[in-house]
């Protein structure tokens, strides 16, 4: 097929301008309108550069009757908007061999990443255990709304923990800026939409699908993973694993279980702390790396809309205004936003008594009154020495501030906009009603953080305020704390993605250091999956 590329049209164009437009691009470079068979649209993005002519632009991929010829003319001719569509379909590295006598592989994590190694793994042929922690998805719910509800923590059922991971309680959102040359993302797209996620994924150019749609989807994955032979087992915490001459020999679970394997995929997210401490203490080769700290931010979703579409604000083709904005500061620090989430809220996201985090999350309709999304400061281990748990010592520090600061009952501390940049204490709310639940404490915030980040953030609101007008409107509510933005650690792999001194241990997704939200993680999974089944490929044939 040929892949057409930045078609533009009007916001309210018909859907007949499309074949339209195709057919004048066609046109550009001598194609007949007789010779189009059929199309049909890869990505449609919307250009809002200009508030007042805000365009939609449309990648298109027609069918036509001889391509062979129009694909030779484009060799000699090229046009920068017209090439070969590329083949974006997923086809397996390895099917399993009959009859092996190879141990199962195992998959510790069942968020993105961790969902994605094991399906394709099944997909296989290779049946294998995953294990997780937490609760199956509706479980966990139930036990994540016994926080926000009736401030009540289940440690090992919550946003961090449980089937899903951390993506089923945030926006959902499925593009990243990572490189995917193999087309990996449109293999995690297909399978979402055969789960039960809208198939305008497939072609919106930033999509997301929400928590609503991610528990019932995530369940049918489960059950696909089932009827190829895999199982997955919950309430199951891993609290040691054995290494024998640089090699994993086993497991030793939470209910005293020894698991025997030699192919560990390990996908366990960037909250489960107590699990990188035992890596560590085993020798696991681990380093720390940057992240940042800061807070959310809620503004109206009405504002952030006319900020970034003017009169075409609410339009049903636009949605949900997001933005992402960054201020780099007098004191060398950069401040940027982050998981921005229109139309949704502020969600507790602690898995630890004695602290508070904060997250954002939506659901698929992006109804919500709110617009919300970090306002966080890139950090250095630099601000953290102690080696490679010196990040997690550094983020329970500033979370058990936040607890102290909420009045020590999983509320969190809030403070008006206004109030922050003027560094007087808030007593009261304004026009902005925080979505945080199990609710906020109005206080001052300037000791919630380390003092780099509370003055980088206090000159960067009223910079952001230029960018996008009202970021800055002193009813506006910064919440505490974000502190899990990214794991603060990182195992590092070899090329065949194995840990770098444990051989048959795959560091993968969020937690590892290798990922950063539910696509980049899923892909990654996908990536960890293959080595493995390769790995055991050639296992097998030694052995034979």
């Amino acid at each position: 097929m040929l892949r057409l590329s930045e078609i533009k049209l009007p916001l309210d164009h018909p859907d007949s301008d499309i074949k339209a437009a195709v057919i004048a691009r066609l046109a550009e470079i001598g194609v007949a309108a007789q010779e189009l068979v059929s199309f049909h649209v890869f990505r449609r993005a919307h250009d809002a550069r200009k508030r007042g002519d805000i365009k939609l632009t449309y990648i298109v991929d027609v069918e036509l009757r001889d391509e062979a010829v129009v694909m030779e003319r484009l060799q000699t001719r090229p046009h920068p908007h017209c090439g070969p569509t590329p083949d974006m379909t997923y086809r397996f590295v390895a099917k399993a061999p009959a009859n092996s006598t190879l141990l199962r592989p195992v998959v510790v994590g069942m968020g993105p990443c961790g969902l994605f190694a094991g399906l394709i793994l099944a997909q296989m042929g290779f049946r294998p255990i995953i294990l997780e922690r937490g609760k199956a998805v509706r479980e966990r719910t139930k036990d994540t709304w016994g926080l926000w509800r009736r401030n009540e923590l289940n440690p090992e059922s919550n946003v961090q923990f449980g089937e899903g991971g951390a993506g089923t309680f945030s926006d959902g959102k499925l593009y990243s800026q990572i490189k995917d040359p193999k087309h990996y993302g449109r293999k995690v797209l297909d399978e979402f939409v055969k789960a039960g996620a809208p198939e305008d994924i497939l072609f919106l150019s930033r999509p997301h699908i929400g928590t609503f749609r991610l528990v019932s989807m995530v369940e049918k994955m489960r059950a696909q993973i089932h009827q190829l032979g895999g199982e997955v087992r919950f309430q199951q915490r891993v609290e040691d694993i054995d290494i024998d001459n640089g090699k994993v020999r086993g497991l030793r679970l939470s209910n005293g279980e020894t698991l025997r394997c030699d192919h560990v995929v390990l996908a366990i997210g960037h909250s489960a702390r107590d699990t990188f401490e035992v890596l560590h203490d085993r020798g696991v080769y681990m380093e720390a790396k940057p992240f940042s700290l800061g807070f959310r931010i809620e503004h109206p979703q009405g504002l952030i809309d006319r900020s970034r579409f003017g009169t075409f604000a609410g339009h049903e083709r636009l949605g949900a205004a997001d933005y992402k904005v960054v201020h780099h500061c007098s004191n060398g620090r950069a401040v940027y936003s982050f998981c921005m989430c229109p139309g949704g809220t502020v969600v507790a996201a602690t898995s630890e008594p004695g602290r508070v985090v904060t997250n954002g999350m939506s659901q698929y309709s992006r109804a919500e009154r709110n617009a919300n999304a970090g306002i966080v400061v890139g950090i250095t281990p630099d601000d953290y020495p102690g080696g490679p748990l010196a990040g997690i010592a550094f983020q329970r520090k500033w979370e058990e501030r936040a607890f102290e600061l909420g009045g020590g009952d999983y509320c969190a501390p809030a403070q008006l906009v206004g109030d922050f940049i003027a560094a007087r204490p808030s007593t009261s709310l304004g026009s902005v009603i925080p979505s945080y639940k199990p609710g906020v404490k109005p206080t001052d915030l300037s000791t919630a953080l380390p003092d780099y980040v509370i003055e980088a953030i206090r000159e960067a609101l009223p910079e952001l305020d230029k960018k996008i007008k009202g970021f800055a409107m002193h009813d506006a509510v910064l919440t505490g704390v974000e502190t899990r933005t990214s794991s603060p650690l990182r195992v590092r792999r070899k090329d065949d993605y194995q840990s770098v001194n444990v051989d048959g241990l795959y560091p993968a997704g969020e937690g590892a250091g290798y990922a950063g939200g539910i696509y980049s993680a899923a892909i990654d999974g996908i990536e960890v999956a293959e080595a493995v089944a390769l790995n055991m490929l050639g296992q097998q044939a030694a052995v034979a």
